[in-house]
């Protein structure tokens, strides 16, 4: 119910041409917001900065954590019935005169900073042809070029398409955010964290952002 909460007040915010800024807890907020913004604005194109690619479902999941879930519940082609999952059946349409939000499509996402994927993820990246980039591509093209090609690709048919930037705090190494529960070492340094969000934001094309897995009981008192 609170993810349909949210992706209600997200929908209802961007008809009002308001920029929703979504702060979180856990990824499977992403649930919600994004299928707010997708009901609203279903061309939108997605920039998901994150360690995981969150593209499981429940039946391919190795750790049931419905934070690992939130790309996979709403790509298009990966789960049709949504049924299986108490509380999200409203995906599907509730036959009350609502409309189930539109899938994203493969070609509408581009991740950067991935480097703890799942075998089965890794699996449906390859067969879909998701855009990826992980660090492995950062350390060897660097962030500006990374970057550079992402905004390129999701806005070569439409340079005034909407972006959705969804960042996972967990994207930056642990040693500048310590402050999550989903820690993975190798991450992003201070400066190309915020260079990520400075260059989107300069695009002009920025409509939307969540910063999610932020959990400030775990903070060193030194980092995010």
């Amino acid at each position: 119910l609170g993810a349909r909460a949210l992706a209600d007040v997200v929908e209802k915010k961007i008809r009002e041409g308001r920029f929703p800024l979504i702060l979180g807890g856990d990824h499977s907020i992403g649930i919600g917001s994004l299928a707010g913004i997708l009901k609203a604005r279903p061309n939108t194109g997605v920039i998901w900065v994150d360690a995981h690619a969150d593209l499981n479902t429940p039946d391919i999941s190795e750790s049931g954590n419905m934070h690992g879930m939130p790309v996979g519940i709403l790509m298009k082609g990966m789960m049709e019935d949504h049924n299986s999952i108490p509380g999200l059946e409203w995906l599907g349409g509730d036959g009350e005169s609502r409309k189930s939000p539109p899938r994203l499509s493969p070609k509408s996402i581009v991740y950067v900073g991935l480097r703890d994927v799942d075998a089965a993820e890794r699996s449906i990246i390859r067969k879909l042809g998701i855009k990826a980039y992980t660090m492995h591509d950062i350390d060897h093209y660097g962030i500006g070029r990374i970057m550079d090609m992402t905004l390129k690709y999701l806005l070569k048919d439409d340079p005034n398409r909407p972006l959705h930037l969804s960042y996972d705090i967990d994207a930056v190494d642990p040693t500048q955010a310590p402050a999550t529960g989903t820690t993975v070492r190798g991450g992003l340094t201070f400066r190309e964290a915020h260079f990520v969000a400075e260059i989107v934001a300069r695009s002009g094309a920025l409509a939307s952002a969540e910063m999610v897995e932020l959990n400030p009981t775990l903070s060193d008192g030194k980092g995010a």
